[in-house]
């Protein structure tokens, strides 16, 4: 599998752009246009509305705000950058997994990155906007599936994939537990990469085989098989409980 993975791209430059990537694309500078118009015609500020606000998540349930701060960034930089990563790393995942399951990735990691964020600061009145949390989990995955791959970090110096997502990793960490609330959501970077990698390999069945794709986990099966344990469990207290009335030599 990993000579599949690795060979024979020596440098991560992006791709042809596949369906998801683009559509995201699309969407997220549709979103930012919309935002910068609505802000200087209009002086709303839709990231009160449609970004993270943990307060809103958990007092007034803006569950909306889990999935649409995605498409929200705070100017062509942070922007830019969301966008540089997407097409850099998405093209290859969506190319491995295909559109549907690299868009379930995406979100899944966004939405994770978005509940973490949630978690540690249920109270806050800070709106977080940004792609940054899904792009984490993308660079996630792909240290994960395609390790010895070189990276051209800031297009000049090279590194292993792998390295370069453990070092992002730590400094991401490092920064979750040293940052006084300001404007980069280093929880939800973190989160990002947290759900990306349990999604890929702490969940059975979810890292792609042979065949080139993850499966969802059978949660029905699971289910199941945890039924089953149940009824064997009570089936043998009641059997122990039972033996000794019905069984005149006990």
């Amino acid at each position: 599998m990993s000579g599949r993975y690795d060979a024979p791209r020596p440098f991560v430059l992006g791709g042809p752009l596949t369906p998801a990537v683009k559509t995201l694309l699309i969407a997220t500078v549709g979103a930012y246009a919309f935002q910068i118009l609505a802000g200087f015609l209009a002086h709303v500020r839709l990231d009160r509305l449609f970004g993270l606000v943990p307060y809103d998540v958990t007092h007034h349930l803006y569950l909306w705000q889990l999935g649409t701060y995605l498409f929200l960034h705070g100017d062509i930089f942070h922007i830019g950058l969301n966008m540089l990563a997407l097409w850099m790393f998405g093209t290859e995942l969506e190319s491995l997994w295909g559109t549907r399951r690299f868009t379930r990735f995406y979100f899944v990691t966004g939405i994770g990155a978005a509940i973490c964020t949630t978690l540690v600061s249920w109270n806050s009145y800070i709106p977080t906007i940004g792609a940054s949390g899904a792009i984490y989990g993308l660079l996630a995955a792909y240290g994960i599936l395609f390790p010895e791959r070189t990276i051209l970090l800031y297009f000049v110096l090279p590194i292993k994939a792998k390295y370069f997502v453990l070092i992002l990793g730590v400094i991401t960490f490092w920064s979750s537990l040293t940052a006084s609330g300001g404007g980069v959501a280093h929880v939800a970077h973190l989160g990002g990469m947290i759900f990306g990698w349990l999604y890929l390999r702490g969940i059975p069945g979810i890292r792609s085989a042979g065949g080139g794709g993850f499966r969802m986990p059978d949660v029905r099966g699971w289910w199941e098989r945890r039924r089953r344990d149940r009824l064997k469990k009570k089936f043998k207290v009641y059997y122990r409980e039972t033996r000794g009335k019905d069984d005149p030599d006990a």
